[in-house]
């Protein structure tokens, strides 16, 4: 916080509980700053369910793999995703995840940002993910979706010069394949062949 602008501090110091200040780069979201500490009358509260009482025992990720997302997600998109996962996964807000999470599912940001989010979850296997569901209203684009909405035809993912080969090659005829010969429609993002 000593390394920001005072009117940067000052916005993030008048947060209320449960409001957040989105960070923006080119118009897409990179980051959100959210209110930690929920407040009643000059109270500090626990961000707790309003049903949980303190006769609760704790609860036991022992037996799942703990999914933390550090991106805004309703709880019906996390309820979505933890059921597409199966019943071995729970998905949780990284402020409602253990300090043992699993995987921590990131936005496309800064290399400050994932150095950040490890220190909060040093075991966790960080992944950083675009997320495109119009059903859930979720969307969290990062540079190769914004690459490809500026007109680029594909993205082929890293890989070493004979993969990429095969990958060019068969990304340019398939989109002969799909176009007649013609100029061929951007292609979705695909994950790596993998090698024969």
């Amino acid at each position: 916080m000593t390394r920001l602008p005072d009117d940067v501090v000052a916005i993030i110091d008048a947060l209320e509980p449960g409001e957040n200040v989105i960070l923006t780069r080119n118009g897409a979201s990179i980051a959100t700053i959210s209110s930690t500490v929920a407040v009643v009358q000059g109270a500090v509260v626990d961000r707790a369910a309003p049903d949980e009482t303190e006769d609760q025992p704790p609860v036991d990720y022992e037996s799942v793999t703990v999914v933390a997302t550090a991106m805004e997600l309703s709880a019906a998109a996390r309820v979505a995703l933890s059921t597409q996962l199966g019943a071995d996964y729970v998905v949780l807000d990284l402020h409602a995840a253990p300090v043992t999470a699993d995987v921590l599912l990131v936005p496309a940001g800064s290399p400050q940002l994932i150095a950040g989010l490890r220190s909060m979850f040093p075991k966790a296997r960080v992944v950083v993910t675009e997320i495109e569901d119009p059903e859930l209203g979720v969307r969290y684009d990062g540079p190769i979706r914004r690459l490809l909405d500026a007109g680029a035809d594909a993205y082929l993912p890293p890989a070493t010069l004979p993969i990429l080969a095969r990958q060019l090659d068969h990304t340019l005829n398939q989109g002969r394949e799909l176009t007649g010969g013609g100029t061929a429609t951007p292609l979705q993002i695909a994950p790596a062949a993998a090698p024969d």
